[in-house]
């Protein structure tokens, strides 16, 4: 079950890119991609974690009292913990696209 809310306006309008294709299938196995040049915003619904299968991503995290907005990008292997209610913005660092998972944490 998804733990998070996909606020794109147009998701179902994406594109996969042509290198996605090259992508191997245990890569693309239970994860999602974002194409070259689009952003996503991502809520979570529980605490969750971003973890990059392929490709690199940009991310800037909703600010708080607590804790200012800050970029991030986060390469292959890395991952990032995202708590309930939290908010991100998410876009492919490169012109590659990525692959991402999005779990429980």
């Amino acid at each position: 079950m998804s733990t998070a809310v996909c606020t794109t306006e147009s998701l179902s309008s994406l594109t996969v890119p042509a290198r996605a294709a090259t992508v191997p299938p245990a890569v693309r196995r239970g994860a999602w991609q974002i194409a070259p040049g689009e952003a996503m915003s991502l809520k979570a619904r529980a605490a969750s974690v971003l973890r990059v299968k392929q490709g690199r991503v940009w991310i800037t995290p909703d600010a708080t009292l607590a804790n200012p907005s800050e970029d991030l990008v986060l390469a292959p292997g890395e991952s990032l913990m995202v708590a309930a209610g939290q908010r991100i913005v998410m876009e492919a660092w490169d012109g590659y696209g990525a692959t991402y998972s999005w779990d429980n944490a």
